[in-house]
């Protein structure tokens, strides 16, 4: 792909859309980027763009920007249906994703990992798994390293390991995974998609461009997964932690077992995963399949589980505060992800909950709610459709997640847990769940030394596994 003298437009300024600005330029594009964020906004990103010969616009996506382009990258975050983009395509122009555009260009083969939940820990396992077996992985996508950056690092026998979300799925055309993962497929990012059919056709393009030469690796437990299946070209493997498989792996009498063309063997004990949690079994599986697929040595791939800790913001453990347990599951952006982390604990739960909407069913929590939540305490711009349809647990309107630590750890007893697993996106209040999962964190440190109590207290703080 020759992009000297091609005008690109980049739509998005988010860290892939910096990216391939960058990437196009050095490879002699003319690039024009626009963002519909302020000036103020992005004065980290502007010098250095402006700095690379890339003229930016900022404050609105201009119509006759769009105009006259050979090429349009445009940012995850960026809806592909806004009526310019739409504009475009009529026009004829072709209008890709970061990762689309990095496929065109990599050496080596592609893992790409997808699912509403799950996505991050899985990639992170599989890239450990697989540099425990002597591979060179590159870890990145949607986990946050842009896939773009990784063109000049790739070789041949690189394995480039992707995390990959349905908005990226949307804008490719390409991209053609050696192994795909499906994790798992519920209701998610509705605001965005408008319907879960339109959901799961997003998750389903991730095989699109496979043959036979290449492999799915689905969740045979997931309704959505065993139904997008059906169309798959690529040799099929499954994961199951409920039932045996005929290929891939699963779990018996709690261990997990590997089935393949040549047999069945034992690869480990469940009780040597130290993530929390019933889901994280599956996204163990699904890496070991993985793991198996590329040809790391069983022994090697159990060292690697093994060793794997939660990936920060994902049910990550903080700290014990005066007999109180808090985690940080600031990863958990939908309903389905809070059941997971509801389901990892007995009970005696605190809950925070809220946030930017996206669409969801919030009633869906009620059973759990009822069975192992002591009190809910909702903030953010989703609290009163929260409050409106959530039952069994005393509601508490916190509003901010100050207040919400706060009035946690007022109530909490010992051996109660506190834990942020919000179902909602964070960008009413945050600019990523990341740095909602970093704040709560330091609230908790707040709270343990006292500083965010009415009355000063003595912090009795027994440890931090980050």
């Amino acid at each position: 792909m020759d992009l000297r003298n091609q005008r690109v437009l980049v739509v998005g300024l988010g860290k892939s859309g910096v990216a391939s600005a960058l990437f196009l330029a050095d490879r002699g594009a003319r690039v024009a980027v626009s963002d519909a964020k302020s000036q103020e906004q992005l004065r980290e990103e502007i010098p250095l763009l402006l700095d690379h010969g890339i003229s930016v616009e900022t404050g609105q996506h201009g119509e006759r920007t769009f105009r006259d382009q050979d090429l349009i990258v445009v940012s995850p975050g960026v809806a592909f249906d806004v009526p310019q983009l739409v504009h475009a395509r009529e026009r004829g122009i072709p209008v890709i994703g970061e990762v689309e555009l990095a496929a065109r260009f990599l050496k080596g083969r592609i893992i790409a990992i997808t699912g509403s939940n799950g996505k991050t820990t899985t990639t992170t396992l599989v890239g450990e798994i697989l540099s425990a077996g002597g591979r060179k992985a590159l870890v990145g996508g949607n986990i946050g390293t842009p896939a773009i950056t990784f063109v000049d690092r790739a070789t041949d026998d690189t394995w480039l390991v992707l995390e990959i979300s349905s908005f990226q799925l949307e804008t490719i055309d390409s991209f053609h995974p050696h192994v795909a993962v499906v994790l798992n497929v519920t209701p998610d990012h509705l605001d965005r998609h408008h319907t879960f059919e339109n959901y799961v056709g997003a998750k389903t393009r991730i095989f699109e461009n496979q043959g036979s030469g290449d492999f799915a690796v689905l969740n045979a437990d997931d309704e959505a997964c065993v139904a997008m299946a059906k169309g798959v070209k690529a040799a099929r493997l499954w994961f199951s932690r409920v039932r045996e498989v005929e290929s891939g792996a699963f779990v018996r009498q709690k261990q997990i077992l590997w089935r393949d063309e040549r047999g069945e063997r034992t690869l480990m004990p469940l009780d040597e995963i130290q993530l929390k949690g019933t889901h994280n079994v599956e996204n163990v599986l699904a890496a070991v399949c993985v793991g198996m697929l590329a040809g790391v040595d069983p022994a090697q791939i159990r060292a690697a589980v093994a060793a794997f800790k939660a990936v920060e913001h994902r049910l990550e453990y903080v700290a014990t505060v005066r007999g109180v347990e808090y985690y940080n599951d600031s990863k958990a952006t939908n309903v389905d992800a809070t059941i997971k982390a509801l389901e990892s604990f007995p009970g005696r739960i605190h809950l925070i909950l809220g946030g930017k909407d996206k669409g969801s069913d919030y009633t869906l929590l009620n059973n759990l709610l009822r069975q192992r939540v002591k009190r809910v305490y909702t903030v953010g711009a989703a609290a009163a459709k929260i409050e409106s349809q959530i039952r069994g647990a005393e509601i508490v309107s916190a509003g901010t997640l100050e207040a919400a630590v706060r009035r946690a750890g007022e109530s909490a007893v010992p051996g109660d847990i506190v834990l942020l697993a919000p179902a909602c996106a964070s960008f009413d209040q945050f600019t990523s769940y990341e740095h909602r999962g970093h704040v709560f964190k330091d609230l908790v440190r707040q709270w343990a030394g006292g500083k965010l109590d009415r009355e000063p207290a003595t912090s009795n703080i027994t440890g931090d596994r980050e």
